[in-house]
């Protein structure tokens, strides 16, 4: 898989891809991630990237020609899947989203920034606006790179146990059940004793229950 994510301040992007499973997805060569600076299609002496809105208004909107220009040439290159704006007016990222990405082979995401980007970008490039959340950041890289993490440890060979990502939260509907490690009792808080049995279809049928029981004390919406 290939991602290429188009940034105004790029540099914000470089520690999430330089450690831990992502720096390791990387390294095995499952995935590349790409950053381009989009400066670097920037108008006049000043790379200008960015304007005063038609109609008057407070904040800058970013141009439509660097961003046409940056995503063309990456288009000339190879075929992308998808084109991706990080917006907080975007869909709410879920795993869902996240599962079908992740079977996709190349892939563009654009970090919205200022007040954000030219709505013609949005009407002529973009095939998805995703969001991480009602609220509203600085910029998009952020968001990128929470996307970017939700997709690829989803890649086959990404986790050491690729059944790992299968019972995380989320992925049937359900939270978690609650998970334990050694030692089975400290302070004299113990580890449930049916997760110590050895009885492998009771500990499915008990973590099927915590499931459901977590969700419904959580997040009722998910039963929906």
């Amino acid at each position: 898989m290939r991602i290429d994510i188009i940034s105004v301040v790029p540099n914000l992007l470089n520690s999430p891809f330089q450690h831990s499973i992502l720096q390791r997805a990387i390294e095995a060569q499952l995935v590349e991630v790409h950053i381009h600076n989009l400066r670097d299609y920037g108008l006049n002496k000043y790379n200008q990237i960015d304007d005063y809105q038609f109609g008057g208004g407070a904040g800058m909107v970013m141009m439509i020609e660097p961003i046409d220009q940056c995503i063309t040439k990456l288009k000339s290159q190879r075929e992308y899947d998808e084109i991706i704006y990080m917006t907080p007016d975007g869909k709410t990222l879920n795993q869902n989203i996240s599962n079908q990405l992740s079977l996709k082979k190349n892939v563009i995401i654009l970090c919205g920034h200022y007040k954000g980007v030219d709505q013609r970008v949005r009407d002529h490039f973009i095939t998805q606006e995703i969001s991480i959340g009602d609220y509203v950041l600085s910029g998009g890289e952020l968001a990128a790179a929470v996307l970017c993490d939700s997709i690829i440890r989803l890649i086959p060979g990404v986790l050491g146990d690729e059944t790992s990502a299968l019972t995380d939260s989320h992925q049937d509907g359900l939270l978690a059940p609650p998970v334990y490690t050694r030692p089975a009792d400290y302070k004299g808080w113990k580890v449930p004793e049916i997760l110590t049995s050895g009885n492998t279809p009771k500990i499915e049928s008990w973590r099927e229950q915590q499931a459901e029981q977590r969700t419904k004390k959580l997040r009722p919406d998910l039963l929906k």
